[in-house]
């Protein structure tokens, strides 16, 4: 095995590839050609007898795969270049996730991979499994009412409510289980990997080829500075703001990033330029946004000043792409915002190392569930207090659903927080949790010493680790939360539903209406609540995670409560420039 290890440090990553798929095709030979030459002879017993070989090479391909996870796993990836660290830690998550599906499928037999699935089955699918946890939530929540009611009148109701609780959240766990084994059997598998994988390859091309023009001279540019007086995860916002823009205005973007806050020297010490051809500012023509299309360069200000507003901003995805994202991915929105970071964030060798050795060392495993807690400067302004209790019960919750699909060794989380206590409690309080998080780097995050290089690589890394975990629960108030939810939808092909909020919605700061319309009508039952009529557009508000939203119905301007189940999400779409395709050769390098 050691002498394994060796060979496959000394191989380039195209000739392990091209090994790992012509391994693939030979016993898809080997298996596919005999039972044609059968079919044609005729043969039931030669058919028989080939059946079973294929059965048995599938078998043989299982633990193949099997013996490929335990080898690329343990890589030491300390030497590899950037790039090649990516195409490991992406190589890594599908062999994951492939053991995953044998483990949990070996009582479903074969499953026979289909082409692609109809749109309509993929968003129903979802949706099911929204309304499920929607309904739970409802129950819940009622629940929680009816015990504090005859707490005092009738005291001897609290144990048979509390059997309702169990029974019920059992009964839930069960139904999610079956409707995320039915995305495992269906047949589709494959397809949504490949499709996620060929959408995301699609897209990085373009932004390479708009951010990389030929001639930077006469380049139509987009400057964009990097001063937004906010923490780390709101700038990191900024900077994906201004590229939507460069992007829907076909102008590549340039980043004045020097002096920046988190670190003087500049963006690209930290992360990798985002242009290898053009950097430079300057043109025939400048003149602030909006500008015209015939200026040369435009200049941006934030998104809280930007006017007129352009369609390019969020909710707004691409019409070209929308049909293949709406299938594909319960919330396309964040798919959209998570393809920017991903070309934003390529870290420089140093970040890159940084992060590597921090992963080595803490021992970093899967399943993991990564908990952001928000303390300092948000709690009591932005934010209200929620206690590691709240956030430990959605964890909870989470492994008691995921015993009923796989078998793991440990609960584990990763803790990230601007408050060292909080680490420090929550081992104390919950023994039976491996709890990874460094009580230095939540101290670098506090307020007085927030704007250093301890603390960017602190938060760099806090953010890289919450993104990479199995599942994520936070506040959604926080910029922090949102960018790790919206990278994680670089590691599985939808991550739409992958987390848990204990106060917001998604949303994207400055971002257009968020609408949703409902697709069933509702009559007030008490004050507070809306009338609702089939194709009704309600502006929304948020969530109570009680079975109930708060929005505005635009039809009455009617501001209040809405079941949840009864509306879904207005997938905006604009009209950004329709980029030629690029090359296979851009999209491959």
């Amino acid at each position: 095995m050691n002498l394994l290890f060796r060979h496959i440090s000394n191989l380039g990553w195209k000739r392990i590839f091209q090994i790992f798929i012509l391994v693939w095709l030979s016993i898809f030979l080997i298996t596919i050609l005999p039972m044609i030459s059968t079919h044609v002879a005729n043969s039931d017993t030669k058919t028989a007898d080939r059946l079973a070989r294929a059965l048995a090479e599938l078998e043989s391909l299982r633990k193949q795969n099997k013996e490929l996870y335990d080898i690329f796993k343990d890589i030491n990836v300390g030497d590899l270049k950037a790039d090649e660290k990516e195409v490991l830690e992406n190589f890594q998550m599908r062999l994951t996730k492939a053991d995953r599906t044998i483990n949990n499928n070996q009582d479903y037999g074969y499953i026979s991979q289909k082409e692609e699935p109809n749109i309509q089955y993929e968003i129903y699918r979802r949706r099911i499994e929204m309304n499920i946890q929607e309904f739970w939530s409802y129950i819940h929540s009622e629940l929680l009412n009816l015990q504090q009611q005859v707490k005092y009148l009738a005291p001897e109701l609290i144990n048979p409510i509390n059997q309702v609780f169990n029974l019920g959240a059992q009964h839930k766990r069960s139904l999610i289980n079956d409707i995320q084994t039915l995305a495992e059997v269906d047949g589709y598998a494959t397809w949504r990997e490949k499709e996620s994988n060929d959408l995301s390859n699609l897209v990085q091309s373009r932004f390479k080829k708009l951010q990389n023009p030929s001639d930077c001279k006469s380049a139509k540019k987009l400057v964009c500075s990097l001063n937004k007086g906010c923490g780390y995860g709101c700038q990191l916002h900024h900077v994906v703001y201004c590229f939507m823009v460069a992007y829907g205005t076909e102008r590549t973007l340039v980043l004045k990033s020097k002096g920046w806050r988190y670190h003087k020297a500049g963006w690209e010490e930290v992360f990798q330029p985002i242009s290898e051809t053009c950097t430079s500012a300057t043109g025939e023509t400048t003149k602030n946004w909006p500008g015209t299309p015939d200026i040369q360069v435009l200049t941006l200000p934030i998104i809280d000043s930007i006017s007129p507003r352009p369609p390019f901003l969020p909710l707004a995805i691409p019409e070209d792409l929308a049909p293949r994202l709406s299938r594909i991915h319960g919330d396309p929105i964040v798919w959209w915002v998570g393809q920017f970071l991903k070309y934003l964030l390529r870290p420089q060798e140093k970040t890159a190392a940084f992060l590597q050795e921090a992963i080595t060392n803490m021992g970093f495993k899967r399943p993991i569930v990564g908990v952001h807690v928000r303390r300092t400067d948000k709690v009591g302004t932005e934010a209200s207090y929620h206690g590691i209790e709240e956030y430990m019960t959605a964890v909870d919750e989470y492994y008691n659903q995921l015993e009923l699909k796989q078998k793991f060794d440990k609960r584990r989380i990763y803790l990230a927080s601007d408050d060292p206590k909080v680490i420090v409690d929550a081992k104390n309080k919950y023994p039976n949790y491996e709890i990874l998080g460094d009580a230095d780097v939540a101290k670098t995050a506090a307020v007085s010493s927030r704007y250093s290089d301890s603390s960017l690589n602190g938060i760099i890394l806090d953010i890289h680790m919450l993104s990479m975990s199995d599942y994520l629960v936070c506040t959604f108030s926080s910029q922090v939360c949102r960018v790790a939810y919206e990278i994680m939808q670089n590691f599985f092909p939808d991550a739409a539903n992958k987390f848990k909020s204990l106060d917001d919605i998604y949303y994207y700061g400055g971002q257009n209406a968020h609408n949703r319309v409902a697709v069933l009508p509702h009559e007030s039952q008490k004050n507070g609540e809306l009338n609702l009529q089939v194709g009704d557009l309600i502006g929304v508000a948020g969530n109570h995670w009680n079975g109930f939203s708060k929005g505005r119905n635009l039809r009455t301007q009617q501001v209040g409560l809405y079941p949840s189940f009864k509306v879904k999400d207005k997938v905006e779409s604009v009209k950004f420039p329709t980029y030629q395709e690029p090359s296979d050769k851009l999209i491959e390098e």
